[in-house]
């Protein structure tokens, strides 16, 4: 006698090609905000005494986004939370930015970090992140 046993496709790990295209998504989005380190870096060196200190706040949160994108994208089944607490982030930045809209750094930060949000979404989805929550197995392409 055999059994039939019902597979999820919402926790069969994704194709290859899927998974291939969300980290180099999640790559981009790390080297994109690499590019923002460095920019921020050079604004720090040359920001005022009163922008000193929220310029180098801001460089630091570059740093430590792009360290989580770096790791989404090696990683990707293997960080739970790490998905959901930059997308949670950013967006949190986008409403944000779109509130006080009237700031012309905040509307163009609001647009940079809408598209972060959009590619890390794309990404999460090719990646299928939400599998980093299942226990942990033996799998290495988990």
């Amino acid at each position: 006698m055999t059994t039939a046993t019902a597979t999820r496709t919402d926790n069969a790990a994704p194709t290859y090609h899927a998974d291939l295209v969300g980290r180099g998504l999640a790559a981009l989005a790390s080297l994109a905000t690499g590019v923002a380190f460095v920019n921020g870096v050079l604004l720090t060196i040359n920001a005022n005494d009163d922008r000193l200190f929220i310029e180098g706040w801001r460089v630091s949160s570059f740093g430590i986004f792009a360290a989580l994108f770096a790791l989404l994208a090696v990683r990707p089944r293997q960080a739970a939370g790490v998905w959901e607490i930059v997308l949670v982030g950013k967006g949190a930045l986008v409403v944000f930015g779109v509130l006080i809209g009237d700031v012309a750094e905040a509307r163009l930060s609001a647009i940079i970090d809408f598209g972060l949000v959009a590619v890390v979404a794309a990404a999460y989805v090719l990646c299928r992140g939400w599998l980093a929550w299942r226990p942990a197995t033996t799998n290495p392409t988990r």
